[in-house]
């Protein structure tokens, strides 16, 4: 890698960056910084990104929500707070909610409750709930659910 890139070299580079996969204005002006580019260099190529819609910040809400609700089974508390943590705004956020369809929430929620229910080995109960509840709250799912969810399963 050089050292040292003109501002043409790192828009072609970031073009590239981006279209491989969504991007957050973060993550493209933390891989500028690294690129060693200076405060006024990141403003002209991320307005270059997003006038070409390499960068939109909606778009890269959306496709993250339903990315990692699909393939990770993130319930919409973890998706939320990792969207906050890349400084999405809330109405962005609230967008890519609007990804998840009910249903699919929904039945996600049991699948992977009913799983991992079944896969938890103790013999103890309070100590086999405490796991179960634990782990679908790491993954996002709101507590009500779990604990309607605790309660039948037992």
């Amino acid at each position: 890698m050089k050292d040292v890139y003109s501002v043409k070299d790192a828009i072609n580079k970031l073009e590239h960056y981006c279209a491989y996969q969504e991007r957050c204005h973060n993550e493209v002006e933390q891989k500028l910084r690294s690129m060693k580019m200076d405060q006024e260099e990141i403003s002209i190529i991320v307005n270059h990104l997003i006038s070409e819609n390499y960068l939109n910040e909606s778009r890269f809400a959306c496709s993250f929500a339903r990315g990692k609700h699909r393939i990770k089974y993130w319930g919409k508390n973890r998706i939320i707070n990792e969207l906050k943590s890349r400084n999405i705004t809330s109405y962005n956020i609230n967008l890519a909610l609007k990804e998840i369809t009910p249903e699919d929430y929904e039945v996600t929620f049991h699948t992977l409750a009913e799983r991992h229910w079944e896969s938890i080995r103790e013999s103890d109960k309070l100590k086999k709930r405490k796991k179960f509840c634990d782990y679908l709250l790491r993954k996002g799912f709101e507590s009500d659910l779990i604990y309607a969810k605790t309660k039948e399963l037992e």
